[in-house]
């Protein structure tokens, strides 16, 4: 075990399993380790570094923001927190944006956003958020409480209240549970990213969003990790012809830097008034400048290329030998192998190819930009593993 890696167990918590190699320097989807040795990047920081490591143009927005002001908080105006409000509504329709540090952030602000509409148009006792079965919607303990997995919840008990877990796909539970509870809003993953890639049906989506429609529910949806390009549309909620009262993102939204949106829809962009939330970091004007940029370049002639090499890995994995299915969407794809997945994943990081994991699955989230013959070679790769 080298220096770096003792002193990482000494010092830091010990809540990741982390595989033996530092990372020390790349170029868009290759990087390189302390030993010189060149690995594919399949998994962007698990879908955060969406142009690759050392992007020229991100690095110019976010180092000339930082030879300017790198922090004032948010008692003061900067340019690069509206701009990048503007950049959002004006890619999604909607009409106000929260910012934060991260996808639990944000969805902890769509939650208060939903309980406060509901208590003040149909009263306190409105305060139930569903969400569903296999969902994961971050660690805190209010997002853990509505990630939909039992085993994230069983150290942490007393979870936050109010939250009901419904069946993917099973419409008439969601309409027993409008007819049975005090519903404020729903929280939902297109594509259950860490619950194993699983595109959800998209009849259930739309009945999904009439209902809440109907019954004056708020409609969230959490876009954190399918979000800013990763399924081949700005949002992944694009495919399915709704618009959400709340979208949440994070992840890609930075290309590397720690940030979270929270976009607010016609219905509910008044619902927060001065005092009722708040972050230091929110909004930093040099993650919220990276952001600014990652965000300009997502134009439709990029998002056709990711749904290309999405169509290309589905195509490339389907039926082979050893896989027993291919899900996903855009460059967000899962591949279930007969091998466990955890054991693919090692052996193609000793071939060169760093891929993840996402419960029975191997996962791939390689940055947006990731040259085709990249691609090509780390699927080929993938492919040799599998067949092992």
């Amino acid at each position: 075990m080298g220096t770096l890696q003792s002193l990482d167990k000494q010092y830091v918590a010990g809540t990741y399993a982390r595989f033996p190699v530092e990372i020390v320097r790349g170029e868009g989807s290759i990087v390189y380790d302390t030993e010189g040795k060149e690995y594919i990047d399949l998994g962007s920081g698990i879908g955060v570094t969406a142009f690759g490591i050392a992007d020229k143009a991100w690095q110019a927005a976010v180092i000339a923001q930082l030879s300017l002001v790198q922090h004032t908080s948010n008692l003061y105006y900067t340019e690069p927190c509206a701009k990048l409000a503007e950049a959002l509504c004006a890619k999604t329709g909607l009409k106000k944006v929260f910012f934060g540090n991260s996808g639990a952030e944000a969805n902890e602000c769509a939650i208060k956003v939903a309980r406060k509409y509901a208590a003040e148009k149909k009263g306190p006792e409105y305060n139930v958020i569903v969400t569903l079965k296999n969902s994961f919607h971050g660690r805190t303990l209010t997002t853990l409480a509505a990630t939909g997995q039992e085993h994230y919840h069983e150290l942490f008990q007393p979870l936050t209240p109010g939250f009901v877990h419904l069946e993917a796909g099973d419409l008439q539970e969601f309409e027993e549970i409008l007819a049975n509870y005090k519903v404020a809003g729903i929280l939902m993953e297109c594509i259950q990213g860490e619950g194993g890639v699983n595109v959800v049906d998209g009849d259930f989506i739309r009945g999904v969003a009439a209902l809440c429609e109907k019954n004056d529910v708020v409609l969230m949806i959490d876009e954190v990790q399918t979000g800013n390009g990763r399924t081949g549309k700005f949002y992944a909620y694009m495919h399915y012809g709704i618009t959400p009262d709340v979208v949440t993102t994070a992840k890609g939204l930075g290309g590397g830097l720690p940030i979270g949106a929270c976009i607010l829809g016609e219905k509910v962009q008044n619902v927060l008034g001065f005092g009722d939330h708040g972050s230091t970091y929110g909004g930093n004007p040099i993650a919220s400048a990276g952001a600014c940029n990652v965000i300009s370049r997502i134009d439709d002639a990029l998002l056709r290329e990711v749904a290309e090499k999405g169509e290309f890995l589905k195509r490339f994995f389907t039926d082979l030998p050893g896989v027993k299915s291919v899900s996903g969407m855009g460059l967000m794809v899962g591949i279930e192998t007969e091998k466990p997945a955890g054991e693919v994943v090692k052996a193609c990081m000793a071939k060169g190819v760093l891929c993840l994991t996402a419960k029975s699955k191997v996962r791939l989230l390689p940055a947006l930009n990731i040259p085709m013959e990249q691609l090509q070679k780390a699927a080929e790769i993938i492919r040799s593993v599998i067949a092992e």
